[in-house]
């Protein structure tokens, strides 16, 4: 039988049955099946798959080989009801995409590695919302403790999980309204080292682009940026400083207004890397030598010209630091909550070491 294109229809005889999607993919082959095949009994094969002693090196061979054959895992449904633990903890970070998580990510990954668990992320895009969402997805799941970027300053939608015995640590920014660990760069004085850098070698005249003021590190980020020029006693105008969203578009425009008019700013201190980026663009199309210094390494700044001067933080401390703790949560040796801040550090590298071009 042909249809108007002139393709050939096969009657469909399969039963309705036989379409659903449970007999179509199989069943997952159970220990029963393992026993089945090996000739042996549920309480050896269970033996065999948990390393347990008790069976001859024959029988584990043949049970090994029934594994093999029928592709059978493990379903580790009930040892989570036995155990109460997972062995999987999580990860809720600001933006997958973002280069600062990527060594952040990984260290926890491979404290977690190092004590048998899993690691499962995510990103809440810095939407408190759907941070929430995400945290209490996860908590649903079971997992054993949480390493939380917070995009919101609520965090009391998680006191049931926290009193359930759920492990949690903040990383990069603290909880807001709950007693919980937290592990944070330095971020006031890191910025104020780097805007006194800039001070140091001739400028008086400084901006500083930032992100969201709601945001922890960026509200630590200008108070330093203030605490370094009031401490060289310059005034600072409101001209100087713009807060928002790292949208390249509005970074450009603060940038661009800085540069323009008869004072513009000689030097711009960047909120994070995001920030530096669009300002190195910026710069690149100016004729007029203007310092940076940037909070957060880049790729490639030391192959710039000149170099991008930074405030590095050190991402990858920052996750390990936290992931530890988480741990140690969960082994029951640590008693109350701490906030642990680690240093920073300034890399120079020739674009915060630029005189003053007026």
């Amino acid at each position: 039988m042909d249809d108007r294109t002139g393709h050939r229809i096969v009657p469909d005889t399969t039963r309705r049955a036989d379409r659903l999607p449970g007999n179509r993919y199989g069943n997952r082959p159970t220990m029963k099946d393992v026993a089945a095949r090996a000739g042996v009994g549920l309480k050896t094969v269970s033996r065999v798959v948990n390393g347990e002693p008790g069976v001859t090196p024959e029988t584990e061979r043949r049970v090994q080989e029934a594994i093999d054959a029928l592709g059978f895992r493990r379903n580790d449904s009930a040892r989570v009801l036995r155990k109460g633990r997972t062995a999987s903890i999580g990860l809720v970070l600001e933006d997958l995409a973002d280069p600062f998580y990527g060594p952040l990510s990984r260290a926890v990954e491979e404290v977690a590695r190092a004590h048998g668990a899993l690691l499962i992320n995510g990103s809440s895009a810095e939407d408190p919302d759907r941070e929430q969402e995400l945290v209490l997805a996860l908590c649903a799941r079971r997992v054993d403790g949480l390493v939380v970027i917070p995009a919101g300053d609520d965090h009391r939608y998680l006191e049931p999980e926290l009193k359930a015995g759920v492990a949690t640590v903040f990383v990069d920014r603290p909880a807001g309204r709950i007693d919980a660990d937290v592990v944070v760069s330095d971020n006031f004085g890191g910025a104020r080292d780097g805007v006194a850098h800039l001070i140091a070698h001739g400028h008086r005249r400084i901006g500083f682009i930032g992100d969201m003021p709601r945001i922890h590190t960026a509200g630590e980020r200008l108070r330093g940026y203030r605490a370094a020029m009031e401490d060289a006693g310059i005034p600072v105008e409101d001209s100087w400083m713009s807060l928002g969203v790292t949208d390249p578009e509005r970074v450009r425009r603060a940038a661009q207004e800085m540069l323009a008019g008869p004072h513009p700013v000689t030097a711009i201190f960047t909120g994070n890397n995001r920030v530096t980026v669009t300002v190195i663009r910026v710069l690149a199309e100016h004729t007029r030598g203007v310092a940076l210094v940037g909070f957060d390494d880049i790729e490639l700044a030391d192959l710039l010209s000149p170099g991008v001067t930074v405030v590095a933080q050190d991402a990858a401390a920052l996750g390990r630091t936290a992931a530890e703790r988480l741990f140690r949560q969960l082994d029951g040796t640590l008693l109350a909550p701490d906030r642990i801040e680690l240093p920073t550090r300034l890399v120079t590298r020739g674009s915060g070491e630029l005189p003053p071009s007026d």
